[in-house]
């Protein structure tokens, strides 16, 4: 019996889920203090982040007035005008507007609807529950009907978590700009808790409608949790969704821009980034927002649903949904709201406890969120498996039950944390400026690109060891502590510091936009300086936040893996069979396929993007010299079409293959293709050269394509001797880095990250539609 009571658990999960939105709404109103209108100042001012607050304009004799306005008619196009990220009718949100994501939803609900409601022929006679025999559970259609609807749910609360990332993210990047004129301490936390907003908004709406949701459903089902909790998967399967368009969608906006305005802007032209005479410039700092908050944040909540709906089905057909526990039950949403309250605790560490007064002090800054973050949850996670589960229980384990103690349990949510911890520092290694890796792709630029990629990809390779002989121990830990089960918390526990984990990530396309505006606002280069040392950290940042997305994809999707296979009634996956094996072919054969629908779709858009800025450099009168206005709505016309028109066809493969193949090949087949997608995708997630080879490459994706921009921001910097004599800006071993960083950036922003993506969208889509597989097969099947 747990110590915490049913009412208790009643109280808490709400709770901490509004504590998380009442915190993000103090972090938004602490950041819209910053004014985007001129103010004086007083040179006697202390500031507490930052040195003396006074402005560098004062200090340079320079218009403080003209440069304020100017950031706000940047800020504006950005946000409000011609090139709207908010306006769902215009540039940004036509990834998410009705004729594209909504006309999705509503098709797929229909597809869950007829499906599930077609297994005992749209009855509405109960059914023999199929684990706990002797019982009665309800009919399919209620299993079609509750799915179709949480799968809508899902998908809203991704697209809502989506916005308003991207909402917070056009409202801070001007106002970072401006902080940055008193000091890179006011500008860091500026950016920062503009970030803190989009974390906890996610965290703390993912979790508390899951909860609504349950106790919503909870009213028809009653005492039936195994139904319940099997409609609810259609919760994540909905999340996954629209994070794949917001990922692949995302991925292409943002890539074909950034590589059109750096090939011409940067190698043919000599322009420094971001200069307002660029016409792709615009596009480039809308499509960060686009790629990085919107698609990160939907990626991760994807992975936050389907962990906790992959550890909720696994335990209603355990001792937890047998006895009817619920608090028990609920212990993986105790967790995430316990991780609310530890990531609270932590951001106050970055915002409020210390202070930063140098550039060098970003980084370890950023790295003591992921610290701290860890250990207190650690001890969260131990108070709350003390006080939430029974000394004693058992866990289903295919077809029997396994006996699991409280602490055994609480080491697979920590052996999951700390995995995540581990990759996020591999990953800050091989991807910081501060550290060799990058030190020695920059220190290759001096023989051309060629060297650079070389290099490049061999440190990629290399760097995904560590991170998946951390995933390995983490799966044999939690597997044979609580067989499934203990695979999914591990995933929750890696997630379970979420808010603190997309604060951070966040917080690098925010310092990227205000370096832009500060450069197009003609800003003085020092406050360039601090933007640019604000970005440098922000790449860092947002390759660990990639770390722990596909750390905790390969989690979650063993975990569906596990779910399924017991929903399908699969005793054994024997890879010598050969509708197994056949399964294992295509499954890894899928994340070169869905790559190089990516890349080339990047690369015709990005081709498009280069002849379209050519033209308006080679025919503008006086556009090198800024006389002209830019035709920047074009540049924003192409990359939205494109990212419109090529996200269907690699959607449409994710989508498509379970249900085609459960179909007509039959469970054992799907299961090889999920186990052989999931092989694939871990491994080459982890590596771009390899996004081309999976969704492994996804992880080294991040780390090798990474540690090319940081080179090439190392070499622009020039803040050591070794930089120096790279240097500067515009030198053959400067235009070689650039080179690197364009070639790296559909793959750590596109490719990568969408393939962690295809492992989780498969898994939990079988698992919903395993008991329409298990029904129609027979009748459809292509061999016996």
């Amino acid at each position: 019996m747990a110590i915490l009571s049913d009412l208790g658990t009643e109280i808490l999960v709400p709770a901490c889920a509004i504590v998380g939105i009442v915190f993000s709404v103090v972090q938004w109103i602490l950041v819209s203090r910053v004014k985007l209108s001129p103010e004086r100042h007083s040179l006697s001012n202390s500031s507490k982040n930052g040195t003396a607050e006074y402005l560098i304009e004062e200090e340079e004799g320079l218009n403080d007035h003209s440069v304020v306005q100017k950031c706000a008619e940047i800020q504006n196009a950005i946000s409000e005008g011609e090139f709207s990220i908010a306006d769902l009718s215009e540039h940004l949100f036509p990834l998410y507007r009705i004729s594209v994501c909504w006309n999705f939803m509503v098709a797929f609900a229909i597809l869950i609807f007829v499906f599930l409601g077609s297994v005992e022929g749209f009855s509405t006679k109960s059914q023999p529950c199929l684990y706990n025999k002797g019982e009665m559970c309800k009919p399919a259609l209620a299993n079609a009907i509750f799915s179709t609807i949480s799968f809508l749910l899902g998908g809203l609360t991704s697209l809502l978590s989506g916005f308003l990332g991207m909402k917070i993210a056009t409202y801070a990047n001007a106002r970072t700009t401006l902080e940055a004129r008193k000091g890179v301490g006011k500008a860091f936390i500026t950016a920062f808790r503009s970030g803190a907003v989009m974390g906890f908004l996610l965290a703390a709406n993912g979790l508390l409608v899951l909860y609504i949701a349950i106790n919503l459903f909870e009213i028809y089902y009653g005492d039936d949790w195994e139904g319940l909790y099997e409609a609810i998967t259609g919760y994540g399967l909905g999340g996954s969704s629209m994070a794949l368009f917001g990922r692949v969608g995302g991925g292409i906006y943002t890539k074909a821009a950034d590589v059109g305005a750096d090939l011409v802007g940067k190698v043919e032209r000599g322009i420094p980034e971001d200069d307002p005479r660029n016409p792709a410039v615009i596009a480039d700092n809308v499509g960060d927002n686009v790629g990085d908050i919107a698609g990160m944040g939907a990626d991760l909540f994807g992975s936050y649903a389907e962990s906790s709906c992959a550890a909720l089905v696994v335990a209603s057909i355990s001792s937890f949904g047998i006895n009817h526990e619920m608090t028990a039950m609920f212990y993986p949403l105790i967790i995430s709201s316990i991780g609310i309250l530890v990531c609270l605790i932590t951001t106050l560490f970055a915002t409020d406890f210390f202070e930063i007064k140098a550039v060098k002090e970003i980084e370890p800054a950023l790295k003591k969120q992921l610290i701290i973050s860890t250990i207190l949850m650690t001890a969260g996670i131990a108070f709350v498996s003390w006080i939430a589960l029974p000394s004693s229980f058992t866990i289903f384990n295919f077809g029997s039950q396994k006996v699991v103690k409280n602490w055994q349990l609480f080491l697979c949510v920590g052996v999951g944390l700390w995995a995540g911890l581990i990759i996020g520092f591999v990953t800050e290694y091989y991807t910081s400026n501060t550290y060799s890796p990058v030190q020695d792709v920059a220190d290759s630029c001096r023989t051309g690109a060629a060297t650079n990629v070389i290099f490049g990809l061999a440190l990629g390779y290399k760097s995904v060891i560590i991170p998946i002989f951390a995933i390995a121990v983490s799966i044999f830990v939690s597997f044979s502590f609580a067989a499934m089960y203990g695979i999914a918390v591990a995933a929750l526990g890696m997630l379970s510091t979420i808010a603190t984990g997309l604060a951070i990530d966040a917080y690098g396309p925010i310092s990227d936009n205000a370096g832009g505006i500060a450069e197009m606002a003609g800003m003085s280069h020092r406050i360039r300086e601090r933007t640019d040392a604000l970005d440098a950290a922000g790449n860092t940042t947002a390759a660990i936040g990639k770390g722990f997305a596909i750390g905790s994809a390969a989690l979650v999707s063993l975990a569906l893996f596990g779910a399924f296979v017991s929903r399908a009634a699969i005793s054994t996956v024997d890879v010598l069979t050969p509708k197994v094996f056949i399964g294992l072919l295509v499954g890894a054969m899928l994340p070169y396929w869905f790559s190089a629908m990516t890349m080339k779709s990047v690369g015709s858009a990005a081709l498009k993007m280069v002849e379209e800025v050519r033209r308006q450099f080679n025919t503008i009168p006086g556009l090198m010299e800024g006389m002209p206005s830019l035709i920047t709505p074009t540049c924003v016309k192409i990359s939205t079409d494109a990212s419109i028109k090529e996200m269907i066809p690699p959607g449409a493969l994710v989508m498509l293959t379970p249900l085609i193949v459960g179909t007509l090949l039959g469970v054992e087949t799907l299961a090889g293709v999920l186990a052989g997608s999931l092989v694939s995708g871990v491994q080459g997630g982890m590596c771009p050269s390899s996004a081309l080879v999976g969704s492994a490459n996804c992880h080294l994706c991040f780390q090798h394509c990474g540690a090319w921009d940081n080179a090439k921001k190392y070499i622009e910097a020039g803040a050591s001797e070794h930089a120096k004599a790279l240097g500067p800006k515009g030198s053959d071993p400067h235009k070689a880095a650039v080179i690197g960083d364009t070639i790296g950036d559909p793959l750590k922003d596109t490719s990568g990250p969408s393939l962690n993506i295809l492992i989780k969208l498969m898994a939990v889509e079988s698992l919903v539609f395993a008991p329409f597989c298990c029904t129609w097969w027979p009748a459809f099947q292509i061999w016996k």
